[in-house]
């Protein structure tokens, strides 16, 4: 390290020169010119020398110009024969004062001072930035597990929420596509009925002469025939809809099920990243993947997307448990029907059968007998009129309720079931009504006819007998069977 205020040396110590070589550079002969070096400057030539030197001595001490060429030239003589120090040179010019000295330390101690007290404070600055930058990074890293264990359970719950969705869709399913099978197999059923309905018609048209007439069997026939067609039209209406309700059942149930799937990777994914800690293995740097990507959904477009495939399914299970609900009413419905018209016909048949019978016996008999036969016609004619007399109370009491009904207040007064079954039986019992008249009325003109027709007996009587055996051997002997109602509403 250079000190402080040495002197330049080399303008002053005399170069070592070879005695077998000559000097390359002529700078040697000027130093051995005896000539006075004589300058413009006067105080070119003069020693060097601090201001403090010159501001402690005296105006007398400053040496002159002649003395300054005379000490020269002195020195050049002696320079041949001494070499000059610039130690001791030094040591006889005073450079600086104690003061100066002083002042120099002191500033060094000053500035060492400064120095250690800025490193000092920069050490405990930096210390205390560590501190707190750790204690943060550490809070961020536990509020980031605890957002993640947060999101763990908001993903349980939807899992929870879509299982249960899931079961209740699949156990929806399964109960529609059991309607299903027993709406077909209904339809299947109905099959048998309306071929013997048709072949009953076919076989009452062989019916001759007088008996050859559109009578209540055959109205009772033609209208089954229509009430199993409508109903065959029905249960293939509403087996079309319950086809495309387990597609869309279905449809729902994978979305769902597809949710679901999402769900359990991200749930994986999430509780690998919430037992993530900084000495675990496979930690690294992935540079730029803070950056916001604009494809990724929202918290509540995350739970809305959920929300509308649960409450989508749930609407698809309501509909779909709607539809099981209107084909069990339609399977029973059409059962019932079927079973009436059934019924209806038979003892349609059963009439029809029983007046032939009567005819033909009353062709057979003797007056006496005709007599017999009109006697007991004028007890069918009673009995009617009993069945009239019977039909009347309950009319009273259907209609009662229904009067009584209409005073219900404000909303109350609703068209419900009890209202459209209340006027079904009103109907039902004025259609009765009305043909136990007709037959009471029929009755009365074939009391009528007996005595009438005594002459046409005779003739009368092939015609019965070929009448009486198609309705009883053609017809009932193939309406002994027909489908029970478990096999209607497609149990069987």
């Amino acid at each position: 390290m250079e000190l402080m205020g040495s002197t330049l040396t080399a303008e002053y110590t005399r170069p070592k020169t070879s005695q077998y070589f000559p000097a390359i550079s002529n700078m040697v002969s000027s130093y051995r010119s005896n000539q006075p070096v004589l300058a413009m400057n006067p105080s070119a030539n003069q020693p060097w020398r601090t201001n403090a030197y010159y501001r402690t001595g005296s105006a007398a001490a400053i040496p002159s110009l002649s003395s300054i060429q005379r000490e020269n030239l002195g020195f050049d003589l002696v320079r041949a024969k001494t070499m000059f120090y610039p130690s001791n040179r030094s040591a006889m010019i005073t450079r600086y004062t104690p003061d100066d000295w002083y002042k120099s330390n002191q500033s060094n101690y000053r500035e060492s001072e400064s120095s250690r007290n800025s490193a000092e404070r920069l050490r405990r600055d930096t210390i205390r930035l560590m501190q707190d930058k750790e204690q943060l990074t550490r809070r961020t890293q536990e509020t980031t597990s605890k957002n993640i264990g947060e999101r763990l359970n908001d993903i349980s719950f939807w899992r929870s929420e879509l299982n249960h969705e899931i079961d209740n869709m699949v156990s929806e399913i399964m109960a529609l596509t059991e309607v299903k099978r027993r709406l077909e197999r209904a339809l299947q059923e109905t099959e048998g009925p309306l071929q013997v309905s048709q072949e009953c018609l076919y076989h009452r048209e062989k019916r001759m002469s007088i008996d050859l007439v559109h009578d209540n069997v055959e109205k009772d026939l033609i209208r089954e025939v229509e009430t199993i067609k409508s109903c065959q039209e029905r249960m293939r209406r509403h087996l079309d809809k319950a086809i495309a309700q387990l597609a869309s059942n279905r449809a729902a149930q994978h979305e769902l099920e597809r949710d679901l799937s999402d769900k359990v990777t991200a749930q994986r994914i999430d509780n690998r990243c919430h037992h993530l800690r900084n000495a675990s293995d496979g930690i690294s740097y992935y540079r730029g993947i803070e950056r916001l990507d604009p494809s990724l959904s929202l918290p509540d477009s995350w739970s809305k997307f959920t929300d509308d495939n649960i409450l989508h399914s749930q609407s698809e299970r309501a509909a779909s448990h709607k539809l099981r609900d209107v084909i069990e009413i339609l399977l029973n419905v059409t059962s019932n029907e079927m079973w009436k018209h059934f019924n209806t016909v038979n003892v349609a048949f059963t009439n029809r059968m029983s007046e032939t019978a009567d005819a033909k016996n009353s062709l057979q008999t003797h007056l006496a007998k005709t007599l017999q036969e009109i006697f007991q016609t004028e007890m069918l004619i009673e009995s009617l009129k009993k069945a009239l007399r019977d039909k009347e109370c309950p009319l009273k009491v259907a209609q009662t309720r229904l009067d009584e009904r209409t005073r219900r207040p404000n909303v109350e007064l609703c068209r419900d079931n009890p209202h459209h079954r209340l006027v079904g039986e009103v109907r039902e019992i004025e259609d009765t009504i009305h043909k136990l008249r007709e037959r009471l009325m029929e009755a009365e003109n074939t009391l009528q006819k007996l005595v009438k027709t005594k002459a046409a007996l005779e003739h009368d009587l092939s015609i019965k007998a070929n009448s009486l055996f198609l309705d009883q051997e053609k017809c009932m002997g193939i309406r002994k069977s027909f489908p029970s109602t478990p096999r209607l509403v497609g149990y069987t």
